[in-house]
């Protein structure tokens, strides 16, 4: 109920804008959120770096309704690639198509995505494609699928295992060699398309890393990056790690900004490669919502500080 409640809230255009008015909201919000400039965010990256933990950066937006707003996004994810190359961060990016003209047209998104995914290519740096809700899955894949013949090694994509389809998209991706962020999701979908209860959400996730962290998805080049903070899946995936050789180069932890940093460290001492979800920029709040509608403990935190 909770989270249904903050996933509405998401969506709620007048909260949204009355939000940027009040600044002990974005005070709560910056727990998550590395700033509202890219200059920001760079500093961030650093201090992350510095500490072992690499990096992907994220400028918030999505579900653009001009031409215009959706060349400006991709401008600005060409600019962050000129950051990171001229910082030396090590820092790959996240992008979300709805951002770069979904809604608008095929070919602007088109057009749009492949110019930053060339971009990273010729930099030998990397795009990881966010996953959106449901309406939006099967276009995403079709794009994944479409620039990874083209720029393979450079571009990378997102299933959700909430989703029934998934177990599909995840074979798919192994057979292509693909490089997968594996998580949960955190739209709100309707039961004839998504598991309704965490358990079973949780089960599709363990079943997922078997297939992804199996012999047959490593011999073909498979990538998994292991996207959760739950620690039970956390400690599923060291196990099958460990249990089956898998070589680290496979695979990598990412956790978000501002949420379990302690467990983040702590994997990084044991030798594991983890990669921080960083995003920033002014449309935090969708963003916001969506982090307080996963975990409980989001919300208390909430709470706590609007009782201060």
């Amino acid at each position: 109920m909770t989270r249904g409640l903050f996933l509405w809230l998401s969506r709620n255009g007048t909260l949204k804008k009355l939000s940027r008015e009040f600044y002990p909201f974005w005070k709560m919000a910056s727990r998550f959120i590395a700033g509202h400039s890219l200059d920001e965010a760079v500093e961030v990256v650093k201090k992350l770096n510095s500490s072992g933990l690499k990096v992907t950066l994220d400028h918030l937006g999505e579900n653009t309704t001009t031409p215009e707003e959706a060349v400006s996004a991709g401008d600005a994810y060409i600019q962050i690639l000129d950051r990171i190359q001229k910082e030396k961060l090590d820092a790959t990016i996240s992008v979300k198509l709805t951002q770069l003209g979904m809604d608008i047209s095929d070919r602007l998104v088109k057009e749009n995505i492949e110019r930053i995914t060339a971009q990273a290519y010729h930099m030998h740096n990397f795009v990881r494609i966010d996953m959106e809700s449901s309406e939006y899955t099967q276009k995403t894949l079709d794009i994944y699928y479409w620039l990874k013949g083209k720029y393979n090694g450079s571009i990378g994509i997102v299933i959700q295992t909430y989703l029934y389809r998934c177990e599909d998209d995840i074979k798919k991706v192994i057979a292509e060699g693909g490089n997968v962020r594996l998580v949960k999701g955190a739209y709100n979908e309707p039961p004839d398309i998504a598991f309704p209860k965490k358990r079973d959400v949780d089960l599709n996730y363990k079943r997922m890393l078997d297939l992804l962290l199996s012999h047959e998805a490593i011999s073909r080049g498979t990538f998994t990056a292991v996207a959760t903070h739950d620690e039970k899946l956390i400690n599923y995936a060291k196990s099958l790690i460990s249990e089956r050789s898998i070589p680290l180069e496979y695979v990598e932890f990412q956790m978000l900004y501002g949420i379990r940093t302690d467990l983040q460290y702590s994997l990084v001492n044991d030798g594991y490669t983890v990669r921080v979800y960083v995003p920033f920029g002014d449309e935090w709040y969708p963003y916001f919502m969506r982090r307080l509608a996963e975990r409980p403990a989001n919300v208390i935190f909430l709470l706590k500080n609007l009782m201060k």
